[in-house]
């Protein structure tokens, strides 16, 4: 007759940790050795011990003193991804449903996490960003408002990719995109309606680099139509940086200055209000303002902002799908256009010169 054997507390903590691992409890990496212990009620050594018989099996991968144990291949749930996010810059407004989508994802089975350094950490710059993507082991990636010379790389790479937003059209990836063509033909026409002639639009350098982007060909297509020259003085150029931003402002209110304006994100538009109000510079009755991108801040404003607004939800949408499709194994590519529509509000106006 076999003798039984019974096992120790290690053992019995390990092989919970394994059963754990297998339901797909942790997507990426596994609770730290002190929340385990808390939650098993044993004491954080025997935790230990149980994590170091899941190293010697290849289930755990340790990453150094202090830091959670990564969890291997061999262990992650069937279909479980991990989806690292490269950002515009890290202060940037996507980070607000950056919370609401991770959580979809979790439920969706799989997990996320944002890259440390944006593409505004690392410059724009095409050469560092491949270097640091590469350093990076995910196994999809999800590239907000990206240069185009960026997705152009990222779509000849092996792991998959979606580009939300960015200049993406005729780059092989999947992609979600803002059209704001009606947004932007009604914005127009109802500033020109109003007697603005003087219209700038302030857009970020990687919308104007190698050539203005859709959106930026669209708008001075729009003023043309109407019957406005256009040339530099509507896209003017300035640096990627705060210091060139009111620079371009500051030129722009010298000799000739713009009865309306277009901006591209939410806080460049706070910054402008910013720069007006110190000039003395009334909205609208001095100046117009139009943002580019919806922000749930402006429903504080009063006057409400004037802006192009669209439904988040089906990006996060697009995202699940897609990322449930590589889990299976299909890479195929994947396009969404969500149109956004132009809110008045009530920070455009009559022309002050009208």
């Amino acid at each position: 007759m076999a003798q039984l054997r019974f096992l120790s507390k290690i053992e019995q903590v390990a092989a919970y940790l394994r059963e754990e691992l297998a339901s797909g409890k942790w997507h990426y990496e596994i609770s730290g050795r002190e929340d385990l212990a808390f939650e098993l009620g044993v004491n954080a050594k025997t935790v230990e011990s149980a994590l170091r018989l899941l190293e010697r099996d290849g289930l755990l991968i340790a990453q150094g003193a202090g830091r959670r144990r990564r969890i291997g291949t061999q262990a992650r749930a069937r279909g479980a991804l991990k989806i690292t996010f490269m950002v515009y810059e890290q202060s940037g407004p996507v980070q607000i449903s950056y919370n609401d989508f991770s959580h979809q994802l979790t439920r969706a089975g799989h997990f996320s996490m944002i890259a440390e350094k944006s593409l505004m950490d690392l410059g724009m710059d095409l050469r560092r960003v491949a270097k640091y993507v590469k350093g990076i082991k995910t196994d999809a990636w999800v590239v907000i408002s990206s240069p185009r010379e960026v997705l152009e790389w990222f779509s000849r790479q092996a792991v998959p990719v979606c580009a939300v937003f960015g200049r993406c059209t005729h780059i092989p990836i999947s992609s979600v995109r803002i059209d704001k063509t009606a947004a932007m033909q009604s914005a127009v026409e109802r500033l020109v309606k109003l007697g603005h002639r003087r219209i700038v639009m302030l857009a970020r350098t990687d919308r104007r680099k190698s050539g203005p982007g859709f959106h930026e060909r669209m708008f001075l297509a729009e003023l043309e139509a109407h019957g406005i020259p256009t040339g530099p003085y509507n896209l003017p150029d300035w640096e990627n940086d705060v210091e060139s931003y009111h620079g371009c402002l500051a030129s722009l209110f010298g000799k000739t200055p713009p009865t309306a304006l277009f901006i591209d994100e939410p806080p460049m538009f706070y910054a402008a209000q910013f720069f007006l109000s110190r000039r003395g510079l009334c909205v609208p009755r001095d100046v117009s303002i139009v943002c580019h991108d919806p922000d749930r801040w402006f429903t504080w404003c009063d006057p409400v902002a004037s802006h192009f607004n669209w439904d988040a939800r089906p990006v996060w949408t697009h995202l699940i799908r897609w990322a449930n499709q590589i889990a299976t194994g299909k890479h195929v590519i994947k396009r969404s256009l969500i149109n956004a529509k132009f809110i008045e509000g009530g920070t455009i106006g009559p022309a002050p010169d009208r």
